[in-house]
């Protein structure tokens, strides 16, 4: 599929400004749209929109299904008449800039709780439409409400550590503990049912103004999730759960034993028996929450790095062909064109250019990159293609203000190649970096809200491979000044970011002589 030129912003909604210490989906989350549209954007990025679970990472959710449940505005449960205005006042005092997860869990679960027994209790239209999304979504819904009901009565335990008969999902140990936990169960469906409620009011509110919305889709899912517990049979684990292989990255010059992410991979040849059935309903579940599909680590669709389940490090894997041809080809058959965006960073060989291009699907382009220590020159604006979406970073690197300001102190001749590259003696680097990005022939460039803002090194999103006090910056509306939605319009329409029309072509009237 071929994508117009435009504009986007990358800001996941737990950003968002609120006062329930996690940015959600009310009132702020239709705001930040309007800024949106203010400035000419014509997309949003947002991350993966599941569940999360340990680490707080929204790509180690419990679900490739569900939503995030934090990111529930109780001002909308008040508005649909279970909460009420005692239950939203007297808030803790929650940091403006910084999501504390264990703090707001428990508070939004408290809220939670409450908007569920005054839904029990409710005999409304509310009900009749709960009921309908229980059964259109009751393929992975059951299991999902399920496991986070036998989770929560397990203290949060990893799920190969719960009760054998669960474990093993055995039918009769599945019927007794749905009926033993019928309750939580529901109360996991409500939060799901509004959930969606919610999020189907701010994806057509975006789509109503022309703007579409950037989903992730991470390749491989958790391991302790619903989707591994529900379908071992598709992933390389054993009926209890045993990690036989799991997904990594091999040893390179940054990480000499490579990176062991511990995620369980699938079992092609079982997938292809059923059209690959799981995929398709993965992708056509992703596609009515967002517009595009921008899919993590593309590579690994090609050939993936599989390593031994009970290795210590990387280094001892292999490459394994994956049938990602097949995959495409079938869900195309089945779903039509879905718009896709291949995250194509790491590891990438013609044979994954080859895949990435017959579906036509744009490849990512990362500016830091191009100004770091390997100077990757394929990177930078003037080798771009327009069949590409162009960042100037991504949420597992520094804001590029800190990114620069750290290179001006400690690699100061790439600072120097930069400031010749753009043109500048100024030390203004991301005004202009995302000038160049707009100026570019790619046609889609992404710019993360804080560069967007020009913010520093407390702002970043996330550390690879640290546990804790990722995924928790917040902007608030004092850090936006009056000029900003006006001068991101002008970059957008100087860059024709979406074209403009063409005028009509003059006809004239000729006669023979």
């Amino acid at each position: 599929m071929t994508f117009q030129r435009s504009a986007g912003i990358l800001l996941h909604p737990t950003s968002l400004p609120g006062p329930f210490g996690i940015g959600d989906l009310g009132p702020e989350i239709f705001r930040f749209i309007d800024f949106l549209d203010n400035a000419g954007q014509k997309l949003w990025q947002v991350f993966p929109l599941g569940p999360t679970g340990y680490g707080d990472s929204p790509y180690q959710c419990f679900s490739a299904f569900a939503g995030n449940p934090l990111l529930l505005s109780p001002e909308k449960l008040k508005y649909d008449g279970l909460l009420n205005d005692n239950d939203l006042n007297n808030l803790p005092s929650f940091h403006p800039h910084k999501v504390d997860f264990g703090e707001v869990i428990d508070f939004k679960k408290s809220l939670y709780t409450k908007a569920f027994q005054n839904f029990k209790q409710n005999d409304s239209t509310i009900k009749k439409s709960f009921e309908k999304f229980c059964s259109e979504h009751s393929e992975w819904l059951d299991d999902f409400a399920l496991f986070m009901a036998a989770k929560d009565y397990h203290g949060g335990e990893l799920w190969t550590k719960w009760d054998r008969g669960l474990v093993l999902r055995d039918e009769r140990s599945l019927t007794e503990w749905r009926e033993k936990l019928s309750d939580e169960i529901q109360y996991h469906k409500f939060v799901q049912y509004f959930f969606f409620k919610q999020w189907k009011e701010v994806k057509k509110y975006a789509n109503e103004k022309g703007i579409k919305i950037i989903g992730d889709m991470p390749i491989y899912i958790a391991y302790d999730s619903a989707d591994l517990w529900a379908n071992k049979k598709l992933f390389t684990v054993d009926e209890k759960g045993k990690l036989q292989t799991v997904a990594g990255v091999p040893p390179d010059y940054f990480s000499p034993t490579g990176q062991l992410w511990g995620n369980p991979l699938y079992r092609w040849k079982e997938m292809e028996k059923d059209d690959f059935a799981w995929w398709r309903k993965r992708f056509s579940g992703l596609i009515e929450m967002i517009d595009i599909v921008r899919i993590d680590h593309f590579r690994g669709f090609e050939a993936y790095w599989e390593v031994p389940g009970d290795a210590l490090t990387a280094e001892k894997g292999r490459w394994v062909k994956a049938p990602g041809d097949k995959l495409f080809e079938t869900l195309k058959r089945y779903l039509g064109d879905i718009p896709i965006l291949a995250e194509d960073l790491g590891v990438i060989t013609k044979e994954v250019e080859t895949l990435r291009d017959k579906f036509n699907f744009p490849g990512m382009k990362i500016l830091q990159f191009a100004f770091g220590p390997d100077m990757e020159t394929k990177f930078l604006p003037h080798n771009f293609v327009q069949n590409c979406v162009v960042y100037t970073g991504s949420h597992d690197n520094d804001t590029t203000r800190a990114y620069f300001e750290k290179a001006k102190t400690q690699n100061p001749e790439i600072f120097n190649h930069l400031q010749k590259y753009l043109g500048i003696k100024s030390d203004n680097i991301t005004v202009e970096l995302i000038r160049a990005a707009y100026a570019s022939v790619a046609n889609i460039v992404i710019i993360p809200m804080q560069d967007v803002l020009n913010l520093g090194g407390e702002a970043r999103m996330n550390f690879p491979g640290t546990l804790g006090g990722n995924w928790t910056w917040r902007f608030t509306w004092d850090m936006i000044p009056d000029y900003l939605a006006k001068a991101y319009a002008e970059l957008a329409e100087l860059y024709e970011r979406p074209p403009k029309k063409k005028k009509k072509e003059e006809k004239i009237e000729t006669h023979e002589e």
